[in-house]
């Protein structure tokens, strides 16, 4: 497999990731999302029952490109194989890896999120966090 020096490095400056995961009938569908890095495996926190975490059930293949908080592309595209992250010690190493690099901005936004849990009466997103791996292939 793929480093990640040799691969992901040009997507670790970049605020957003345009991450495009595959409908069962190979739709892309692309989203952009905060991400940040850890031990060479680049980590995306979502909500449980969000379309990406059903389709990367499904089908592990992702394509990952920098873009703008619009999702424009930015950069080069590259392949990845994401899974979710299902043990504890993995799931504090993805939320470490979020607050140390958006920090305040993250702390506000999960703030804000769980005050309009609580005005709206309805329970705040359980989270569910990707990791992305480089697949074989390196650019797409």
């Amino acid at each position: 497999m793929p480093t990640f020096s040799t691969m992901f490095q040009s997507l670790l400056a970049a605020e957003y990731l345009n991450l495009t995961t595959f409908r069962k009938d190979g739709r892309a569908v692309p989203t952009p999302v905060w991400f940040a890095e850890a031990n060479g495996v680049l980590y995306v926190e979502t909500g449980k029952e969000y379309g990406k975490v059903k389709r990367i059930r499904h089908t592990a293949r992702v394509t990952l490109a920098p873009c703008t908080v619009r999702g424009k592309v930015t950069g080069p595209l590259f392949s990845g194989e994401a899974r979710l992250v299902t043990t504890t010690a993995e799931v504090f190493v993805a939320k470490g890896a979020m607050q140390r690099k958006y920090g305040w901005k993250r702390s506000l936004y999960y703030f804000a999120s769980e005050l309009f849990a609580i005005f709206s009466r309805k329970a705040s997103d359980d989270f569910a966090y990707l990791a992305i791996h480089p697949s074989l292939s390196q650019q797409e």
